[in-house]
């Protein structure tokens, strides 16, 4: 609905903007921590908020890294390697829990890592275990407005 250059919701992050490499402690070969994310702009009505990170370069196909939703509506941001109170981390695509970082397979190149940021106008209340077919399902005719930060990172050689 809406890309970085609009007025509207905007997901920023202080350790990488749109389209830059995202740093290395937020990936599996540092510390594989979420990094810190500022939500900006959310529109009225807003109810909770709901992350989905994937990796539509991945040779496996498109990588789901973090599930999460039911997001306060008075979160601004969420720091680095923390979790809003309240929010609810789901599966990732490597059966973890919660957030794992770019890790893309040697020799695939430069991989994106879409950040996608929704504005609901419900809470879900989903089990931590929905997958993002779940999320996305829960989610429609729900969204009030959406937005995505992209980070890439490099495989190694």
């Amino acid at each position: 609905m809406n890309s970085a250059g609009d007025s509207g919701l905007r997901l920023t992050s202080t350790a990488f903007r749109e389209g830059q490499t995202i740093p290395e402690q937020y990936t599996c070969k540092g510390q594989n921590i979420n990094p810190p994310l500022n939500i900006v702009n959310p529109p009225a009505g807003t109810q909770g908020f709901a992350i989905i990170m994937h990796d539509p370069d991945a040779p496996v196909g498109d990588y789901l890294h973090w599930l999460i939703w039911d997001i306060p509506p008075s979160t601004e941001g969420i720091n680095a390697n923390s979790s809003p109170v309240g929010a609810v981390a789901g599966y990732n695509q490597s059966d973890s829990q919660g957030y794992m970082g770019p890790c893309p397979p040697a020799g695939s190149g430069t991989h994106r890592y879409q950040f996608e940021l929704y504005a609901l106008d419900t809470t879900l209340g989903l089990e931590r275990s929905a997958n993002r077919e779940k999320l996305e399902a829960a989610m429609s005719g729900h969204i009030l407005d959406q937005t995505t930060l992209t980070g890439v990172f490099a495989a190694s050689s």
